[in-house]
Formats: structure tokens, sequence, C-alpha cells
């Protein structure tokens, strides 16, 4: 991955990390009994249509149940939200239980991570990835997408996970019904957008993540914080100017970054409003919609995180 393309006058604490991600949900029964038996995560809490899931630790996905919501096609939002597995054997295990359960997934290899992607059965499409860094680099450079191995060998970062290598890294006795392991986090998320220049200004100019580049043919820009490959992908490939969706549509409510410290959190706080950005109390701590109507929720991530929407 290349540096930076553009390094940010103001940026954000590179400690920033995802939170969590938040959707709503048309049955909160048959997600939740999806999210345990095949994803693998736990059930933190659950107070009548809203639910908690995570690791054990902090929460990584909120839902909250809207029987009347619907589905709405060429609109911006979440295209994935992504789980990042603390090792190639967890990925392992997280695919090899994928296979028993029969449930559709695609194992792909983006050389940099190891990764496969499925979707819930409401239509919320998930990534599972692992890095994989000493394999090679995968991003943009001067508008071009760039994937290159470290053995030299071609590739289009898109080619089939070898499951023959992966699954060799599990024994007999490993059992596929355990839930993640703790270290188990978000690692990034994806979002459907109608412009990608805005977007980048939003998140680069506005908020202060690094920009990692914009593949304008490929119509694909990503952020992040302290030089991460990306902590957003951003795509407008449900359409240029494509629209929000409605009031009571499934899908994202938001996305939310912890801050490491109050102080940061105020900081950043302060440069987005002075940018001109609308930001609004949120019941976790500040709320922000980018230009497609994608809320970003920022905290701070050194204080319990309440269970407010």
């Amino acid at each position: 991955m290349d540096t930076p393309t553009t390094a940010a006058p103001f940026r954000i604490d590179p400690a920033t990390w995802p939170a969590h991600v938040s959707l709503t949900v048309a049955r909160l029964d048959r997600q939740l009994e999806f999210y345990q038996r095949v994803i693998g995560l736990q059930v933190h809490w659950r107070e009548a249509a809203r639910a908690g899931l995570g690791a054990g630790g902090a929460d990584l996905l909120r839902l909250t149940e809207d029987s009347a919501a619907r589905r709405y096609r060429g609109v911006t939002g979440m295209y994935h939200f992504a789980i990042l597995l603390p090792n190639r054997r967890e990925l392992a295990r997280a695919i090899a239980r994928l296979f028993v359960l029969k449930w559709p997934n695609s194992p792909t290899d983006h050389v940099m991570t190891k990764t496969t992607y499925l979707d819930d059965p409401e239509g919320n499409n998930i990534e599972l990835y692992t890095e994989s860094p000493e394999d090679g680099t995968m991003g943009f450079v001067n508008g071009q997408s760039m994937v290159q191995r470290v053995d030299g060998r071609p590739t289009t970062g898109r080619d089939p996970v070898d499951l023959e290598a992966l699954f060799g890294l599990l024994t007999d006795d490993d059992r596929l019904d355990l839930p993640m392991p703790p270290e188990t986090k978000i690692g990034h998320f994806h979002l459907y957008v109608a412009n990608l220049e805005q977007t980048r200004q939003f998140y680069h100019g506005g908020l202060g993540f690094d920009d990692m580049g914009i593949g304008r043919e490929f119509r694909m820009g990503m952020v992040s914080a302290g030089r991460y490959h990306h902590h957003v992908g951003y795509n407008t490939w449900v359409g240029e100017g494509a629209p929000p969706p409605p009031a009571g549509a499934l899908g994202l409510r938001y996305i939310a970054f912890g801050l490491p410290s109050a102080a940061e959190l105020e900081r950043v706080v302060a440069h987005a409003q002075a940018q001109g950005l609308t930001v609004s109390q949120h019941p976790l701590g500040y709320a922000v919609p980018d230009p497609s109507q994608n809320t970003v929720v920022l905290l701070d991530a050194t204080q319990p995180v309440g269970r407010g929407e």
C-alpha cells in the first residue's frame, strides 16, 4: 500500500479505530440466531427490539428491529462491514464453519488480507478477514489499482484463497462451533456513496482521516487512521449521484469510530464544525452525516459505551 495520497493538515489520532456498526433488521430473532450460529458472535445484551453482539468485550454489532422496514436498491448505505480475526487459523475456523453449515461464501485472496464474503439472512454483506501483509501489497497509486505479491506471482488481488493451505492450519480436534476469539474486532466499513471526491473531502478534510487513494476506473476510494490500508472504503457502484435510502429502510443506521480520549474526540468535533460539517449530539457521542447521508458516530473509546441509539 502506498502512503496517503495527500497528507492531512489536520489529522485524526492514529489510534482511532472502528468501534461497531448499527443495522436496522426486520426479524431480530432470526438475525441473532444467524450471527451466533453462523458467524460466531455472542449476544452481549438484548432489550426488547434491540441487541448488541460481539466477541465478549465491546459491542461490534448492534441490531434494531423494525418489522415494517424494507430493503431499497440503488441507494447509498452499507456495502459491507468487515470483521477482523486475529490470525489465519481463526479465519480457517470461521470459513470451515461456513462450509459445514453450507452457508454460501466467497473466500478471496486480497494478497495483504485473506478474506471471505457472505450475506446475512436479510442481505447485509459481511467480510471476515485476517491480515497477511507478508504476502504482498494492494492499493491505489496515481489513481490505478496496484497489486503485488512478494514472490512476484501475478495476481488480480481477487483470486480464490488457497483453502487447502488455510484448512491445514486446523487439527482434527479443532471445534468449529466455538465463538469468535476475544481479539476479534471490526476492521473496516465499506460504503456506497454518491460521489467519490465529496466523500474523500468529508473523511479526509473534514474528519482528518488519511487519504489512502482513489481508483478512478474502479470507482472506489479508501481512508484510514494511522495509515492502515483502509478503515472506510467507499464506492459509487450503485450509481453516481445515488440517493440515500428513505426513512424506514433496512440496513445501515450508522458506523461508529472510537477515539482514544475525550480530548481527541472534542478536537475532531471542533474541526468538523469549523469545516462546516453538520454535527449533532448522539447518545454515544456525536453524529456526523457524510455527503451521502451515511451517519458516522464518533465516541470516546475510553468510556463505557451505553446502549443508546
